[in-house]
């Protein structure tokens, strides 16, 4: 996945974070090899032999960082989904807010989507291979979303409202949206996708 040449030390199972350069690089090689492998063969069928053969490390080195498959696989569930919430805030400019700051967020998930296919298959699956870490992800996002709605009604650009629901529906709406436009079919520009979910944010569905 290449998200981030310095992946958090956290990203190892205890008691194996890496405290050297080289060490860090080698885990961000192996989580990109992982997300290949199980992106491509799903949990049950990945293999921590698979791993370290796209990762071009030795077998040892696996263990080095992480305990088991369920381990990497956990790291990388956490570790994708703080890419995403990075790459929507380092897309978000600083004086935008309301729905202008969430076309941003969608736009920024999109690319991120198309970049990173596997992330539907991997998720997906973590619902079942490991159900914190889905649950963080989803519930982690819908936490950013419902801070940045509450920031915006206090700053009187976005009308007063439930923000957790609200923030539910876009995050669900924006995970079909990349399925849709990200995974299945990624030719419409971006600027249309997020344009009509803008529209239907300012004005709704009812005839004005």
């Amino acid at each position: 996945m290449a998200t981030d040449p310095t992946p958090p030390a956290s990203a190892a199972s205890p008691g194996k974070e890496p405290r050297t350069a080289r060490g860090k690089a080698t885990m961000r090689k192996l989580l990109d090899a992982a997300a290949q492998e199980f992106g491509e063969l799903g949990f049950h069928a990945a293999s921590i032999s698979g791993i370290t053969r796209r990762a071009g490390t030795a077998l040892g080195s696996f263990y080095t960082y992480f305990d088991s498959k369920e381990a990497i696989f956990s790291a990388l569930v956490r570790d994708m989904s703080r890419a995403v919430a990075e790459s929507a805030a380092a897309a978000m400019t600083p004086t935008a807010t309301g729905i202008e700051r969430e076309r941003e967020a969608l736009a920024a998930f999109l690319a991120f989507a198309r970049a990173h296919k596997e992330i539907y298959r991997i998720v997906d699956e973590a619902e079942f291979a490991d159900p914190a870490s889905y649950r963080a992800h989803y519930g982690g996002t819908a936490e950013r979303i419902t801070a940045r709605l509450d920031q915006a009604v206090a700053s009187g650009d976005l009308a007063p409202g439930d923000n957790e629901v609200r923030a539910w529906a876009i995050m669900g709406a924006n995970v079909f949206l990349g399925m849709r436009f990200g995974v299945w079919d990624d030719s419409r520009p971006i600027d249309e996708i997020t344009g009509a979910v803008s529209d239907l944010l300012l004005r709704g569905l009812a005839r004005q």
